[in-house]
């Protein structure tokens, strides 16, 4: 067993051995700390000039004795110690502090951070002996102000608060409060991050399509943070005291999860993870937890099983803390996630087994693609930025009830309905999943069997919400994708969609900029334009391939 934690080196033998010597002591549940073991620590530590920590159990036993520097001391890990909802660490913190100060921003944002039971400092008078004991505990009310208390300075005669009881109220309090947080205890509460080199306005727009996401998921969006730096940390993305920062407002704000903007590498999520002690999301992972909130039909879970695991495959690291709070709720769900603590091997072979199965789902399309080309059918396949309407279009077009859901991704498995035009003609009209900007390549690798339905359309509906203040965006990320996948050829109609959601001078202005048609998707009454133009395109194609 590790006896000591930290940095011996530069120690006398016989002060290493009186710092052993300390896992002896034992300290009254009443006390902080007895003024005995106030006296041995104050003493040691003036004389080797470097803090000293003791993280001391409920039943008084000195667990962890720390060696520090003349500045401060480095908790080591105490995940053994695990807390639950209402609960705090079973630890109590004590060090040294050399100079004549009170608790400084470290040590208060430790006590938040690894909920301890208490954190003190005793400070050293000048002859070695302690002066005065500065403590704090955990706030247990959420509110907007420091999520602790800080007691008045003690003398080390002073030592005897009841500090057991004193825990136990502090954690009955936690219990009582904790529910109030969110009637639905299952409900994730998350505070949304973006830390960016990008310009103010395109970041802001970001995190407004994040908190569409998370509203989409399920999750209560508590706060959103905007940090601009010329360079984001390779280690934290951002400095790390804007990290603590973030941590006591999570902390504040009852927080449960906090959900990155930008996709967090392996060793970001664990770096971010062991500082903060909660679950840490990137915006992949999020949209990877919607897949699989939405995912239907056997071909829609195998893509979503298949993307988890190929983003989840190198944050597979053994005894990681950071993947064990990944291994349930949001960022953790659905048909992959019983598959998250399997070792590597098993998780290539899935892997492997899962694009076998993809491939016959291409055959099968190919082998559908075939049937309706002898039937003569045309394809007409509507696309755009996810939420645009596709799908109530889809409805109102056909007279039939596909899942029309005003929040992101309502739609994941693609649908496909016949509709028979005025002059006697017959289609196929095909919903897909919606399109966003940013796509990480795994989802478009894991959905390309989904998405090469389009390479079978004869036309593609391109519908665009006009009513979105970011529409501009949305088309150029659209397009971007139909670039990435050689779809460009394939003639294509816009459809300005909710135009009675803007005054109507703005949508025949935008008809005109854009080349498109304007259309109210759950008002049948203003379909006919379109249909007729789709009608008229889909007979000249008709007459080419015949020519």
């Amino acid at each position: 067993m590790k006896r000591l934690f930290g940095n011996t080196g530069g120690l006398k033998a016989n002060h290493v051995q009186r710092l052993e010597k300390l896992y002896r002591r034992r300290t009254p549940p009443e006390f902080i700390i007895t003024p005995e073991l106030s006296r041995e620590i104050s003493n040691l530590s003036f004389e080797i000039r470097r803090q000293i920590g003791l993280l001391i159990n409920r039943l008084g036993k000195v667990a962890y004795v720390i060696i520090g520097d003349h500045q401060g001391i480095v908790i080591p890990d105490i995940s053994d110690y695990r807390i639950a909802a209402g609960r705090l660490r079973g630890l109590r913190c004590i060090h040294t502090h050399l100079k004549n100060e009170s608790l400084t921003r470290d040590d208060l944002t430790d006590l938040a951070l690894l909920r301890l039971d208490l954190m003190a400092a005793v400070t050293i008078s000048k002859d070695g002996l302690p002066f005065q004991v500065h403590a704090a505990h955990i706030l247990p009310a959420s509110s907007d102000v420091d999520p602790y208390q800080i007691m008045p300075p003690l003398n080390p005669n002073q030592l005897n608060i009841g500090c057991l009881e004193l825990i136990q109220a502090i954690e009955a309090e936690l219990d009582h409060v904790g529910p109030l947080y969110a009637a639905d205890t299952h409900a994730e509460r998350a505070l949304l991050v973006s830390v960016t080199t990008a310009s103010r306005r395109s970041s802001e727009e970001s995190l407004a399509e994040l908190e569409e996401l998370a509203a989409s998921s399920g999750i209560e969006v508590l706060e959103s943070v905007l940090q601009q730096r010329s360079q984001v940390d390779s280690r934290f993305l951002m400095g790390i005291g804007k990290l603590k920062d973030i941590t006591i407002l999570a902390l504040q704000k009852g927080a449960t999860l906090i959900v990155f903007d930008q996709e967090l590498n392996p060793a970001q999520i664990r770096s971010i993870t062991d500082m903060t002690d909660l679950k840490v999301i990137d915006r992949t992972q999020l949209i990877l937890d919607i897949f699989a909130q939405r995912a239907i039909t056997r071909e829609g879970k195998l893509q979503v099983e298949l993307a988890q695991l190929k983003y989840l495959l190198p944050r597979l690291i053994t005894k990681n803390t950071a993947m064990s709070r990944l291994t349930g709720g949001i960022g953790g769900r659905g048909p992959g996630e019983t598959k998250l603590e399997i070792n590597r091997r098993r998780v290539h072979d899935r892997i492997a087994q899962l694009e076998k199965d993809l491939v016959l789902v291409k055959k099968q399309r190919k082998q559908q693609k075939a049937k309706r080309d002898k039937r003569g059918l045309p394809i007409i396949s509507i696309i755009g930025y996810t939420n645009a309407g596709k799908s109530t279009l889809l409805n109102t077009l056909t007279k039939s009830n596909v899942r029309a859901e005003k929040r992101l991704f309502a739609t994941l498995d693609p649908s496909s309905r016949r509709l028979k035009f005025p002059k006697d003609m017959e289609v196929i009209i095909t919903d897909t999943v919606g399109f966003i900007k940013d796509l990480p390549q795994d989802l478009m690798v894991a959905f390309r069997a989904t998405l090469e339905e389009l390479e079978s359309a004869d036309l593609l509906l391109h519908v665009i919400d006009i009513s979105n203040p970011r529409f501009e965006d949305q088309i150029k990320s659209v397009e971007k994708i139909l670039i990435d996948l050689n779809l460009y050829r394939i003639p294509a109609i816009r459809v300005l969609n909710k135009r009675d959601l803007v005054p109507k001078n703005t949508a025949e202005k935008l008809c005109r900029q854009l080349n498109g048609i304007s259309i109210s998707a759950n008002d049948e009454s203003t379909l006919m334009p379109l249909i007729e133009m789709m009608e008229d395109l889909i007979a000249k194609l008709n007459n080419s391939v015949d020519i």
